[in-house]
């Protein structure tokens, strides 16, 4: 049996947590930022967790993360 491919566009984008939970970053942070307020900037800094409908598909193409 060969080794499973890792998605490698994913491996970059999502991280794993201590407890296996799968962090990544928020979206809408890159530009046109002159509209958004500082504490939605602020906001989005911070990782967040997958959501718990999307897991069984990111560990699919992360099997070894």
């Amino acid at each position: 049996m060969p080794k499973m491919k890792t998605s490698r566009s994913a491996a970059k984008r999502f991280k794993v947590t201590g407890t296996g939970k799968l962090k990544r970053n928020k979206a809408y942070k890159r530009h046109i930022l002159t509209k958004k307020s500082a504490k939605t900037k602020r906001n989005l800094r911070k990782p967040a967790i997958t959501d718990a409908t999307n897991v069984k598909n990111m560990k699919k193409i992360l099997p070894y993360l």
